[in-house]
């Protein structure tokens, strides 16, 4: 029935193409009968017409984040930012939500709950509300298991490749946990912070759970949805709590996901309340009212430009260590891991990593993907197994660039021109412009 008089209005619009009440209600209809392009394409037509009629801008927003298309629904809710309707600004925060982009999410969702306090969204509140430390106080068990704790069966030996990284987080962690003794007769304690940075899909995570498992240490791995709260003052609490639970179980290696967006320059920021959860995690690191001994903390960056000096000073993250893409031997060792469980037939390894110089570890394994994807369909159609040769992986390098050459165009850049303290002499080192 719906769908008829959609019709019946299009034909309507044959004839009248500039009536925008009738082309912004056709929109509208198609909206709720899931018809989300064609509704989008009534949308623009009226926006052609009327570049400012807000009631199109966001009907246009919607049928994007109902295509899943939410950057350009982000552009479009932006337009009218001031104006937005309450579904609109839900739908505008879970565009937020799933473009990464969880600060401002956090800022838009708290305007929502200003006008309307009683709102609630399940999917919302689970991609931004932390645990509060109030919840804490009273469950501490429920806390402990609140953030996903392990202790690591990998080591060192377990990760190919990356002999300067592990040699730096050995004399920085290891061997002060290994021999405290020692290390404290010369003034030094077990414990602080390293920061790795480099392009990603490098191995970073996978080599703060390897320094985990050399210790026989528990790993807790921390991102940014694990701290931010919706109410003022709640994040700075979540950030103590994970802390407390990190020195309630030490030895623990605490390991801090994207870190520019947890360590952001407080210079850039506008929301007071994110300059807040990190002057609390310069607090944490110091150890300004707990013991931090034997509390190692590790973090993970692909933009060390983009986090605050102050998380360089000692005592804090005073290593910065580069993370750079694996080098041949190491590639070997991945792709040799990568292959191991699946139907291989000659497979020349050393030729493959030959062929893969800046490769990632995460674009090793596209390699490999998209090899197995090939011979899954060549087996369907032959009915039986197709094994993955030297070819195929030749054949999916090619389809495959590495994605890591993007982040050195910019990393390069910093490198020559903002690198007053030598920070990034690695990167010009890896790129062969400084030896």
């Amino acid at each position: 029935m719906h769908n008829e008089l959609i019709q019946n209005l299009l034909e309507a619009l044959k004839v009248s193409p500039d009536n925008i009440p009738l082309r912004i209600q056709v929109a509208e209809m198609m909206i709720n009968e899931k018809m989300y392009a064609e509704a989008a394409e009534q949308f623009q037509a009226v926006l052609s017409l009327q570049y400012a009629n807000s009631r199109a801008t966001a009907g246009l927003a919607a049928a994007y984040y109902y295509q899943q298309k939410y950057s350009a629904a982000i552009v479009a809710f932006e337009q009218i930012q001031p104006d937005l309707k309450m579904n609109d600004r839900v739908l505008y925060v879970k565009c937020l939500i799933k473009e990464g982009s969880l600060q401002q999410a956090v800022q838009e969702y708290q305007l929502l709950l200003a006008e309307f306090p009683d709102f609630t969204d399940t999917e919302i509140d689970q991609a931004l509300r932390a645990p509060s430390a109030n919840e804490a106080e009273d469950m501490e068990e429920d806390i402990d298991g609140a953030y996903f704790m392990e202790k690591p069966a990998v080591r060192f030996a377990d990760v190919g490749g990356m002999e300067k990284v592990k040699e730096e987080i050995s004399i920085k962690i290891i061997l002060p946990m290994k021999n405290p003794e020692l290390f404290r007769a010369f003034g030094k304690k077990s414990g602080g912070g390293i920061l790795l940075y480099g392009p990603p899909g490098c191995g970073k995570t996978y080599i703060a759970k390897a320094t985990a498992g050399e210790i026989d240490a528990k790993f807790i791995s921390i991102g940014l949805h694990d701290i931010l709260d919706m109410w003022i003052g709640n994040s700075e609490k979540n950030l103590h709590e994970i802390f407390e639970l990190a020195r309630r179980n030490k030895p623990c290696v605490l390991f801090f996901d994207e870190a520019d967006a947890m360590g952001a320059s407080r210079g850039d920021l506008k929301q007071s309340s994110m300059r807040q959860v990190i002057n609390q995690f310069l607090a944490e690191l110091d150890g300004v009212s707990s013991d931090n001994e034997g509390v190692l903390v590790l973090a993970a960056t692909n933009a060390p430009w983009s986090v605050d000096p102050a998380f360089r000073r000692p005592g804090r993250f005073d290593r910065v260590i580069f993370v750079a893409p694996p080098d041949e031997p190491a590639r070997m060792e991945i792709l040799q891991a990568l292959l191991k469980e699946r139907p291989t037939e000659n497979v020349d390894v050393k030729k493959i990593s030959a062929t893969t110089n800046e490769y990632s570890g995460a674009d090793l394994a596209a390699i490999v993907d998209i090899a197995t994807e090939e011979k899954l369909r060549e087996s369907i159609s032959k009915g039986g197994i197709q094994k993955i040769s030297t070819r195929d992986l030749l054949d999916a390098v090619r389809k495959h660039k590495p994605t890591t050459l993007e982040w050195f165009s910019t990393a390069r850049n910093y490198a020559l021109y903002s690198n007053e303290s030598g920070l990034y002499d690695d990167i010009l080192k890896y790129l062969k412009i400084k030896k």
